[in-house]
């Protein structure tokens, strides 16, 4: 069966493109009337927009990572110490972020010890096995050095 006959599966890091959005608009220029930033928000719906409209999706999941750690950082404390600490205008947007998804009835994922790329590599396989056409929209370097 061709690519174009088949269901797809778009998988897509929350928070990978959370942060590219807040990156690449100025936080200043976005905000509700509240003043809480939007920059993300904004940024997130309209990367989300254009990859359903350019790969018209069957299926389409976006997973985050919880705060408070995982498997890996309980072996390895040290694991991904080296991050920058998260903007303060960052942290209010992701709540917006799902709530916007919740909206749109886009699946948005987590589970509790485990990273976002776990679910995306897990929820990638089963859409294979499944005979699934999957996408992975991931800047994660730990994603891209995986695939």
């Amino acid at each position: 069966m061709s690519d174009e006959n088949r269901p797809t599966l778009l998988l897509i890091d929350g928070l990978s493109m959370a942060f590219r959005a807040f990156f690449g608009l100025p936080v200043e220029n976005f905000a509700t009337s509240t003043g809480v930033p939007t920059n993300a928000v904004y940024g997130f719906t309209t990367m989300l927009a254009t990859l359903m409209k350019d790969h018209a999706p069957t299926h389409v999941a976006v997973a985050f990572d919880l705060p408070g750690g995982t498997f890996r950082t309980e072996e390895l404390p040290a694991y991904k110490g080296t991050r920058d600490a998260t903007p303060p205008e960052f942290e209010p947007q992701v709540p917006l972020i799902r709530e916007m998804l919740d909206a749109l009835g886009v699946s948005a994922v987590d589970k509790a010890r485990y990273e976002a790329d776990d679910l995306l590599a897990t929820y990638a396989r089963l859409g294979r096995e499944a005979g699934m056409r999957v996408l992975v929209v991931s800047g994660d370097r730990d994603t891209i050095q995986a695939w």
